[in-house]
């Protein structure tokens, strides 16, 4: 059994996954060979990476405050 992430791709008006042909070697895949797979869909943090990047408190100080029940509201 293999995990592997792949990117859907769009076929008339399916969604299609692709295997990469090392996966379909190893796992002797043939077309018509009926499959299990789980879907997961990841999610792409691109847009908010670095948003925080001004914040001057350092992360354990933040936490320690969360402990206590010292946060600023």
């Amino acid at each position: 059994m293999e995990t592997i992430q792949s990117k859907a791709i769009q076929i008339g008006g399916s969604i299609a996954v692709v295997i990469p042909r090392a996966v379909v070697i190893k796992e002797r895949i043939q077309p018509n060979d009926r499959l299990s797979m789980k879907i997961e869909k990841t999610i792409d943090l691109s847009p908010v990476w670095g948003i925080l990047k001004d914040v001057k408190t350092p992360t354990q100080k933040i936490m320690e405050e969360i402990d206590e029940g010292e946060t600023d509201e």
